[in-house]
């Protein structure tokens, strides 16, 4: 499917889910989903880390911040170039925070320059407070120390009293909660 296929099919998804309605919104994270994994898996391995797990971590950390940015879409750019340059910055993000960023991730999409993110609105805190809230302690103190604050898997796992296998299983699933009643929650109220 061409950019401009896809663009054609994701717009109105996207749109019809800020306007409430939750199945256009689904649509939307799955189409959207689907074409940032491969972007995100192509620039991991192209930085010599090809594990799947990464990918699907990093794309986790995408969607919500999709979600949680979506206030600041602007319907003049594509929402492909929207969503891929959020995707892009939290590559960075990730890459940094593991210490193998080394220098410039490079725009190979032209998507990408059409767009930039926002910043987070006060709202948007209060919603990922309140899906934070909706977990065990124990995975919303793994989310604070390693996707808040920046720490490492294995210092937050270690002061969890966990493996970090489990640790790493516990925070991917906290994630895809705390997506979950995000999404819920910004269908119901966008």
């Amino acid at each position: 499917m061409s950019l401009d296929d896809f663009e054609a099919v994701l717009h109105p998804a996207f749109m019809a889910g800020l306007e409430g309605d939750s199945a256009a919104y689904r649509r939307f994270l799955d189409l959207i989903g689907g074409r940032l994994r491969g972007f995100l898996r192509g620039h991991l391995a192209r930085a010599g880390l090809a594990g799947a797990e990464e990918a699907e971590d990093v794309l986790q950390e995408t969607l919500l911040a999709l979600h949680l940015s979506r206030h600041t879409y602007d319907p003049a750019v594509p929402v492909s170039a929207w969503a891929h340059a959020i995707a892009r910055y939290k590559l960075i993000d990730h890459l940094r925070r593991s210490g193998r960023h080394r220098g410039h991730l490079p725009i190979d999409d032209e998507a990408l320059s059409l767009a930039t993110p926002g910043s987070a609105a006060s709202d948007a805190k209060l919603d990922v407070e309140r899906a934070l809230a909706a977990l065990p302690e124990r995975t919303r103190t793994l989310i604070d120390r390693v996707k808040l604050k920046g720490g490492s898997l294995a210092e937050a796992a270690q002061a969890a009293g966990m493996t970090e296998t489990a640790a790493k299983v516990a925070l991917h699933r906290g994630l895809k909660a705390m997506a979950k009643v995000l999404s819920r929650r910004g269908t119901r109220t966008s």
